[in-house]
């Protein structure tokens, strides 16, 4: 699976960059969705050691190394990271980039990080609570695991029919047909999970749950009217936020 997921990542890296226009100017939870500057989850992470897992271009952890971060970067596709060096050089900051397995963090010292962070990436992951208890292992007593992830609800409505496609309530391995902006069609494999799975892998992993939060901000849109009509966003915000701790 994680082959799987990997391949399709290098080979969707720059078609996603080019679709996402993500920001370096602050954290992007996800469509729709408030930047970090915004809801102020982290607080001041100057001087703060930061592990971004599943972090694609490596945008999040470039606006946090501006506020004066410690950042490590971690991703599964090689394509992603080539795209990330790009980045962190073009914006004349340091970030730490290792390929690798977010759901093990092989080569990633225990107790070591002030905050794991995570922007919408953990749905293309398999096994979700050996994840959090990885995050667990690596953080700080007391430091803060700050994710978010695709709104289940929303993605089980079809942007186009506005009818419910999937059953919410089975958790399962989804395998769709992509055609990308060059008409080439691509396999893409995601999880669909209850919000009850993502709250009782949090739980498992032993660490605290503190809030969540489904905001909405129809400012920071990706302008993609077949994945994002604003009529269903404006009913079903696409981003869920979670905050938790390790005590």
């Amino acid at each position: 699976m994680v082959k799987e997921v990997e391949k399709w990542w290098n080979d969707a890296a720059p078609w996603f960059q080019e679709w996402a226009k993500l920001s370096t100017k602050s954290a992007d939870y996800g469509p729709y969705a408030p930047r970090e500057n915004q809801l102020k989850l982290l607080g001041d992470v100057k001087g703060k050691k930061i592990l971004e897992i599943g972090c694609g271009g490596a945008q999040c952890s470039i606006s946090f190394a501006k506020q004066g971060a410690i950042c490590t970067a971690i991703d599964i596709s090689k394509a992603q990271l080539a795209y990330a060096r790009k980045l962190i050089e073009r914006e004349k900051v340091s970030v730490t980039l290792i390929k690798g397995d977010i759901q093990t963090l092989k080569g990633i010292k225990s107790s070591s990080y002030d905050i794991v962070f995570s922007a919408f990436a953990l749905q293309y992951i398999a096994d979700l609570t050996k994840c959090f208890k990885e995050v667990y292992r690596v953080l700080k007593k007391g430091g803060l695991f700050v994710f978010s992830y695709d709104h289940p609800l929303y993605y089980v409505i079809d942007p186009k029919t506005k009818k419910i496609r999937y059953n919410y309530l089975k958790t399962r391995k989804l395998v769709q047909n992509e055609t990308w902006s060059d008409r080439t069609k691509h396999k893409f494999v995601m999880f669909h999970r209850k919000v009850s799975d993502i709250v009782n892998s949090v739980i498992n992993a032993n660490l605290t749950l503190l809030e969540v939060h489904e905001p909405l901000d129809m400012k920071n849109k990706i302008k993609d009217p077949t994945v994002y009509p604003e009529d269903l966003v404006r009913l079903i915000g696409p981003t869920i936020i979670f905050k938790a701790k390790k005590k």
